[in-house]
């Protein structure tokens, strides 16, 4: 492939200059392996970007997508409808924690997280209380790249570049204590406090003024951060005590990520609203959605019936083929018990990951599910450069992770056998002891 080639396109969350200076290209994918353009053989250990949890390739969302694409390739979504959005909405409302029963179809979980925080915002609004206008998320947090999911997140990278963001937003502490919690296995055992930061912006902004608290159940894009134990339930004790929403963000724990469908129903407690996307097709249609509780829905269906009752969406909410391939992503699961199936691997998983202890400038490591972060010491004047090394090595030993700053992320498919965990844990030792 010759330079110019690559000119056109200005990659996402890359460093584009080194890339194209030695490109990682990838060319087929199956089961839990990518190959490259030259058949070189790449065992996925990130499931894609944490989205292809039933593994790449499988037969039945192949079929389904193609067969949807003869059959009809879209349809409006405003005004108008077709079976499988309502189809798969039934199907979504199964599988939910109990009492999230309203869907509203987007097209990434970043859409998903803007849709949510206006859904919070509107419904305040509807039933009388439109002081509550601010938003509160939590520092290093992630919930996508538009707007306001970077003005709710907690990146310094996401958030120096584009001013001054949405404004009524404020943050309340991270839960990464490595002090007290390094190298937990499962959810740390201190923290459950760190809930009550909120408590501390209630005082300061009053809750009345407070709409919404959106925190991903466990922090991935930030290095895999574990609630603490009673953190979430905490969590959820303050925000009914001042009427505040609890949002979710499942865009990365949601379909099976950390044993069972949600994180919610993993750590007993459920929001308001939760976001979901990636595994929601398997990674292979762009799709994203917002379950909501009924109260919430039903505080928008008043007035006359010919207006719209919420004034959002988007041309490719419910987009035919997006759908046809999370109904036939939900039969695999199905077929294969995906959505549970961490919690039978978990055990091998965090063994596996722990023998990394001890390793030359592995700080931390941190796992729940089919999830696993491993942290290593910054290198003096070059953040996250010893990750990043790590990274290429596995690469060229034929293993795709990824790095957040100087940790390494792992979420491979939920059809990981044990062989498949040793190779990457393996891989990975090799490659930290290298670059050390």
């Amino acid at each position: 492939m010759s330079t110019s080639s690559l000119d056109a396109y200005w990659m996402p969350f890359t460093a584009n200059r080194l890339f194209k200076k030695a490109p990682r290209m990838l060319a087929r994918a199956e089961g839990m392996y990518y190959r490259t353009p030259e058949g070189r053989e790449v065992l996925d250990g990130v499931a894609g970007l944490w989205c292809v949890n039933a593994g790449h390739g499988r037969p039945k969302i192949v079929k389904a997508i193609a067969e949807q694409a003869a059959e009809m390739d879209f349809a409006p979504p405003f005004q108008m409808g077709h079976p499988k959005a309502f189809e798969l909405a039934d199907r979504l409302v199964e599988i939910a924690p109990k009492g999230l029963n309203k869907v509203f179809y987007t097209n990434s979980g970043s859409e998903a997280v803007e849709t949510a925080l206006k859904i919070a915002l509107a419904y305040h609004r509807a039933r009388g209380e439109g002081s509550r206008t601010r938003l509160i998320g939590r520092e290093r947090g992630y919930h996508g790249v538009n707007f306001g999911g970077i003005s709710v997140g907690g990146i310094v990278a996401n958030r120096k570049m584009f001013g001054t963001l949405l404004t009524g937003v404020d943050h309340i502490r991270h839960t990464h204590d490595p002090a007290r919690n390094s190298f937990s296995v499962g959810q740390p055992a201190h923290g459950a406090d760190l809930a009550d930061d909120l408590e501390r912006l209630v005082a300061l902004h009053d809750a009345s003024t407070i709409a919404a608290v959106i925190v991903e159940p466990v922090a991935g894009s930030t290095g895999v951060l574990l609630p603490p134990q009673g953190y979430l339930q905490r969590l959820r004790e303050i925000c009914d005590k001042h009427g505040i929403l609890l949002i979710f963000d499942e865009v990365i724990t949601g379909f099976g990520r950390t044993g069972q469908p949600f994180a919610a129903q993993t750590f007993g407690v459920t929001p308001d609203l939760m976001t979901v996307a990636k595994g929601l097709t398997n990674g292979c249609v762009p799709m994203g959605a917002v379950f909501a509780k009924q109260a919430i829905h039903d505080a928008f269906m008043n007035g006359p019936e010919h207006l719209i009752e919420f004034f959002h969406g988007y041309t490719y909410s419910a987009h035919p083929l997006a759908c046809a391939a999370a109904l036939a992503t939900l039969e695999t699961y199905a077929d294969d018990g995906l959505l549970t199936r961490a919690t039978d691997m978990q055990d091998h998983f965090s063994q596996a990951l722990h023998s990394l202890k001890g390793l030359p400038h592995v700080i931390d490591i941190r796992n729940i599910g089919l999830v696993g972060g491993i942290e290593l010491a910054a290198r003096s004047g070059e953040p996250g450069k010893r990750a990043f090394d790590v990274f290429l090595d596995c690469w060229e030993q034929g293993l795709m992770i990824r790095t957040t700053g100087d940790t390494i992320a792992l979420s491979p498919p939920l059809i990981i056998q044990a062989e498949h965990i040793d190779k990457i844990v393996d891989t990975l030792a090799t490659a930290i002891k290298r670059v050390a």
